[in-house]
């Protein structure tokens, strides 16, 4: 049966430097060796450390700032990583299509060992067609460490660019 973890194959030709997974959580928690029992990201031969993109989303029918979810998701971050700074925020995007991007800068024990890592987050506010007040919050996250960021940020900028609501068409 396939899992949330297949859909890493399918999205990689779009961001080939980095490994794709789409639960956030479980992929964090596996780089720092608390993850649940299941699939673990694949990390390639003789690389200490892949860089990885992690998607998640929530339905969040609360009129909460994207600013305010993001301040949510450092504090989760925070009880998890032993050092944590936000780097840079801004708001992205238009009234129609809202977004967020903010920037990480933390320490943390991944597979044993101590490492500095950025994160750049993206935000992306997604309202339901038929009823604006239904609203789905979008996050992608690229995680590497402080030497291979700079390496792989272009790579996840033009795989954020290609992420769309799926659009009715009319039969």
């Amino acid at each position: 049966m396939a899992g949330p973890w297949d859909r890493g194959a399918e999205v990689a030709g779009l961001c080939p430097s980095v490994f794709v997974t789409v639960s956030a959580l479980t992929a964090f928690l596996t780089m720092l060796g608390n993850a649940p029992p299941g699939p673990a990201p694949c990390t390639r031969p003789g690389v200490s450390f892949d860089p990885h993109i992690t998607i998640d989303g929530e339905f969040r029918p609360d009129a909460s700032a994207l600013a305010e979810i993001a301040d949510e998701s450092v504090q989760r971050m925070r009880e998890i990583a032993e050092s944590l700074w936000v780097t840079g925020r801004d708001e992205i995007g238009s009234v129609d299509a809202p977004g967020l991007t903010q920037e990480l800068a933390l320490s943390a024990v991944a597979g044993g060992v101590r490492r500095d890592l950025v994160q750049s987050q993206v935000y992306l506010s997604m309202l339901d067609v038929d009823d604006p007040s239904k609203r789905s919050v979008i996050r992608l996250a690229l995680t590497a460490t402080a030497d291979q960021f700079d390496s792989v940020l272009e790579d996840f900028r033009e795989f954020v660019c290609t992420v769309r609501p799926e659009t009715r068409t009319s039969a």
